[in-house]
């Protein structure tokens, strides 16, 4: 049998070995084993909608089964195009403008390595989606991170302002926000776009939670005066429609920047999913009943979770959107995070992420507890 040489010269890239197996891979170990209940992972327990599945089939069966073109099928960029003036005002043409991904990690991947130089900073808030710093590492372009911390999580324009330099390219927001729930407020935004605008900035907006929206409303920053041509949207079916495994996702970007994220999707994917770029044609028409029924179930979920989470004793940030929750478990008297959630699935049969794996210091999350519902 061969083996494999263990020398210095050969393993992991440097710029990727910090970030290690993920906590997220030894909780779902714990839960397998455990068999415990899985409130940990950014994915529904039910199926997606039968109308959409029904589109997919049609699609296989159609013969669309090849591969699509590197931006996407013609017609889902129209699709996504009309829904995006429907959201922003904005009438832009799909050609130039939209690019269908493998999901929205790849579009945040893409955006990433296709416009950004070594040494340029990118302002990320945290608590992050844990694909951006090992994105940013692939780029060698440099990560500032601005907490937002509980009850409120409020941005503080202040300190964002400050952090701004010669070497800023990018402001990443994610909203509703993974983990916290928050949803940005116009004022919030509005600040955002002042200081990218003063500056020559780019604002990144990880949008996948868009229509999980329970308090306030989902502001999208390209509708923002002076922000249409230096804003990035990035969305995604899964999220919206319960279909995680499709990996289908957009960005949605003015062409001077498009051709960046084409030149690092053509490489990362080319093409994805043909059948499932049909089926989220349908998904994207769906009436809005559809949508309010989405939201109303999972705001019954939320409200479920959050009532019986502050019955056994947490501190609990309830979400303005978005399936998460924060909680402060501080009160149960374990060391950090890790050693919390370690014992919730081992001991209680319960599985929850730490979110420590979201900041750039860990100790920055250690006193909470994200759930999924």
């Amino acid at each position: 049998m061969a083996t494999s040489p263990h020398t210095t010269r050969h393993g992991t890239a440097a710029r990727l070995a910090q970030f290690g197996e993920s906590v997220f891979s030894e909780i779902s170990r714990l839960a397998a084993r455990h068999n415990a209940v899985n409130l940990g992972q950014g994915f529904p327990d039910f199926d997606g909608p039968e109308f959409v599945k029904d589109a997919a089939i049609r699609a296989i069966r159609d013969g669309h089964n090849q591969y699509a073109p590197m931006t996407g099928i013609p017609a889902l960029r129209e699709t996504i195009a009309g829904r995006f003036h429907a959201e922003t005002g904005l009438s832009i043409d799909p050609d130039q403008w939209v690019t269908v991904t493998c999901g929205c990690t790849e579009a945040i991947a893409a955006t990433l390595v296709g416009l950004t130089n070594p040494g340029d900073e990118v302002i990320v808030l945290e608590p992050f989606y844990d694909s951006y710093p090992a994105c940013l590492a692939m780029t060698d372009a440099i990560p500032r991170f601005l907490p937002i911390r509980p009850p409120d999580f409020r941005l503080d324009v202040d300190a964002l302002r400050a952090m701004v330099n010669e070497r800023t390219r990018f402001i990443m927001v994610n909203t509703p926000h993974n983990p916290c729930g928050k949803v940005f407020s116009r004022d919030e935004l509005d600040s955002i776009a002042d200081i990218a605008i003063e500056h020559d900035l780019i604002v990144v907006m990880d949008e996948v939670y868009d229509r999980l929206v329970f308090e306030g409303e989902h502001i999208y920053m390209a509708s923002r005066p002076g922000m249409a041509e230096r804003t990035i949207s990035l969305r995604s079916l899964g999220k919206t429609f319960s279909l995680t495994g499709w990996k289908i996702g957009w960005a949605v970007a003015p062409p001077h920047l498009t051709a960046g994220i084409r030149s690092a999707h053509q490489f990362f994917t080319f093409a994805v999913g043909t059948p499932f770029q049909h089926a989220t044609i349908a998904a994207l028409e769906a009436p809005q009943s559809y949508f309010d029924t989405f939201t109303s179930e999972y705001r019954a979920r939320r409200d479920l979770l959050c009532t019986a989470l502050a019955d056994v004793g947490f501190d609990v940030y309830t979400p303005a959107g978005t399936y998460f929750v924060l909680a402060d478990h501080t009160r149960f008297g374990f060391a950090d995070d890790v050693q919390f959630c370690r014992h919730l699935a081992s001991e209680v049969g319960v599985a929850a992420i730490p979110p420590s794996a979201f900041y750039h210091d860990p100790a920055e999350g250690r006193d909470l507890v994200r759930f999924a519902f």
